[in-house]
């Protein structure tokens, strides 16, 4: 895994090229589309916490442990009670305390699953900054685990990343009850997207590919019966309609 520094300046940098050249040529946007793709994938930037600090944050220049993933956070088995539930020094918040509600696992220290559920705030708010459409992006394919239980908890000030995505479409194939006509826009798209919508008898009804990076626009019709989607990352609704 990459040095947390390292992907701050490699965001940085490109951000600054970007805007130094100002140019629209296919190899410029695709390298921006895979930069915003690395920084959704990548280890979560550093930022101020959200809320007050994890009570056991080290201080300066001390080695800091990496904290558990955050499908530790949410791993079955016995969770420490919510009464039981406290800091080695300082306290929580009473945010704080309702995120970590039934989500510590006895034994494990509770500001290490907070630190988790901060650092997801700290990506989306980073993610957001830059491009929107990477952030909501990175809820839809799940590259940001337990998002929508973090915002909730620790930054609903990002509900409408969370709002937005539950209407998206990672890559996939996607059927029945889980298609929903109407606009799309893809996200991040690699120089490697492709797309095609199927009907009835597995009729195609539309399809099309992309080799620029550039986001493309699809109407997914009441007809439809298949969707599906390779190398495009995310589907954004434009005007979904239920």
């Amino acid at each position: 895994m990459r040095h947390r520094t390292l992907a701050v300046v490699a965001a940085v940098a490109t951000l600054a090229m970007t805007a130094a050249c100002g140019t629209s040529a296919d190899g410029d946007a695709r390298k921006a589309a895979d930069d915003r793709r690395l920084a959704a994938s990548g280890p979560a930037v550093p930022g101020a916490p959200v809320g007050s600090p994890a009570p056991t944050a080290p201080a300066a220049g001390e080695p800091t442990a990496p904290g558990p993933p955050a499908s530790t956070a949410s791993a079955e088995g016995p969770k420490t009670p919510a009464d039981e539930i406290t800091p080695a020094t300082g306290t929580f918040t009473r945010e704080q305390k309702e995120y970590l509600a039934d989500r510590v696992p006895r034994g494990m220290d509770p500001a290490a699953v907070l630190q988790t559920g901060q650092e997801t705030c700290d990506k989306l708010r980073f993610l957001a900054k830059g491009d929107r459409d990477t952030a909501v992006g990175a809820i839809v394919t799940d590259e940001i685990p337990d998002a929508a239980d973090a915002v909730a908890g620790l930054c609903p000030h990002h509900q409408d990343l969370v709002d937005e995505a539950a209407y998206g479409y990672p890559d996939g194939t996607h059927t029945g009850k889980r298609l929903r006509p109407g606009v799309y826009r893809s996200a991040s798209p690699t120089a490697d997207c492709s797309w095609r919508i199927g009907g009835d008898g597995e009729r195609e009804l539309a399809s099309g590919t992309s080799d620029t990076g550039v986001s493309r626009r699809i109407t997914i019709p009441g007809s439809a019966r298949t969707f599906t989607s390779t190398g495009c990352y995310a589907w954004l609704a434009e005007g979904a309609t239920g």
